[in-house]
């Protein structure tokens, strides 16, 4: 049988491996995933996490329960070798082996983008995955555990400022979250008040979530501010060294949760592989899908999702490729399932084309922001939009089922 290995199990891997099973017909290919992680992470749900909102082993979806007729394997691929079409895998507890294969499909997805910035890698907690969110929210309660038992004064101004550094939909969705928390903590701590309670949100950039309109965005500031959330735009953090916050504008404070939402980049394994690879590290692809280099494609290799430059036939593409988010991810990965099994059975690949469908993001409990061309919906009803989409967008019946009835719970019983 031919042999179709997949590196990474996020969302374009998962959903590769799902509709190959659905697509493939008995005895016709050998399916194998490979990924350190047992589950992939709907990581649209990672800022609910940080706030309490949902369940953290809700918002993971778990490979070998829904992957049946695929070889899950629990690994690292560390280098590809596609002239030979053979990938080296540090498998989990039993050292490196080498996997040959006939089509190999990289969906390894994406990694924080950082910068040499003093005191970041040291202190800076990233937000990509689930633990990082869970490790989030734990040192929040730890804070207020401490500061509730200090007296008014530096160290308890350390533990309750709270900085997020980039001002994208996972940097403004985590900051709103975070602060949603924080207020509803709040009641638990009678020695507290509402203004010892510092947040700040620190973007290079004139403006905040680029997917949404200006006017959109500026209301997103004022709701944040009149929420005691500062936002400081045009601004670029210095230093980080020891928790204290350097900002470019000359301001300075001490942090001890410091959370890096500073963009993405595709995973830097790729760059231990002979697959060709644009100036920005991502694997450079046609519109099938299928890897190319220049016009010529290569044979057996294809990528999707956030590790890929995949053309964005319709437009809407920022320098001519598909953005990095779930939107594409799930739908690239749908269409490439389709297109390996017709290329086994000797059948035309088809391109890939989406119109987005808008963005929508959650800004803590009972306020979201939706944006689709010139529309607009703000507050209460764009919230129910953003739990509704996401609630039906996570794969799965069985995860759907758990964080509605999470969200029903929460709302009769609170977080």
């Amino acid at each position: 049988m031919p042999k179709i290995l997949i590196v990474g199990g996020g969302y374009a891997g998962f959903y590769t491996a799902l509709k190959l099973e659905k697509h493939l017909g008995k005895g016709e290919a050998e399916v194998t995933m490979i990924d350190p992680l047992p589950y992939m992470t709907y990581q649209p749900f990672l800022p609910e996490v940080v706030a309490g909102s949902i369940e953290a082993r809700h918002a993971v979806v778990s490979h070998r329960r829904h992957l049946r007729k695929t070889n899950v394997v629990s690994g690292r691929v560390t280098n590809v070798d596609h002239a030979k079409k053979v990938a080296t895998v540090e498998l989990a507890g039993a050292g490196k082996q080498k996997i040959s294969y006939d089509h190999i499909v990289v969906t390894a997805g994406a990694v924080s983008r950082t910068f040499p910035i003093p005191g970041v890698a040291d202190n800076a907690i990233g937000l990509k995955n689930i633990e990082e969110a869970i490790e989030v929210r734990n040192r929040i309660l730890a804070n207020f555990d401490k500061a509730a038992n200090l007296p008014a004064g530096a160290e308890r101004d350390r533990l309750l400022t709270f900085v997020v550094v980039g001002g994208g939909f996972a940097g403004i969705e985590a900051f709103a979250e975070m602060r949603s928390l924080a207020s509803y903590l709040l009641r638990y701590y009678p020695t507290l008040t509402f203004d010892d309670v510092h947040f700040h949100l620190i973007e290079a950039m004139g403006r905040i979530m680029p997917e949404v309109s200006q006017k959109t965005s500026e209301w997103v500031i004022a709701n944040l501010d009149r929420r005691g959330a500062k936002i400081h735009l045009n601004t670029q953090l210095q230093s980080a060294e020891k928790g204290i916050i350097q900002l470019s504008t000359g301001e300075s404070f001490a942090s001890d949760v410091i959370v890096w939402t500073a963009g993405v980049m595709a995973h830097p394994y790729v760059r231990n592989t002979d697959l060709p690879l644009d100036d920005r590290g991502r694997i450079t692809a046609k519109a099938t899908l299928q890897v190319a280099n220049g016009d010529d494609v290569l044979a057996g290799a294809w990528t999707a999702g956030d590790v890929s430059a995949v053309p964005d036939l319709s437009g809407f593409g920022v320098g001519g490729f598909c953005v990095p988010n779930a939107q594409h991810a799930v739908r690239q990965a749908k269409l490439l399932a389709k297109n390996i099994v017709a290329e086994l059975r000797g059948e035309g690949v088809k391109e890939y084309f989406h119109k987005p469908l808008g963005a929508v993001a959650g800004l803590g409990i009972g306020v979201g922001v939706y944006q689709w061309k010139k529309l607009s919906v703000k507050g209460l009803i764009a919230w129910f939009m953003h739990r509704g989409y996401h609630g039906l967008a996570i794969p799965m019946w069985e995860r759907k089922i758990r964080v509605f009835a999470g969200w029903i719970w929460n709302f009769l019983l609170r977080r």
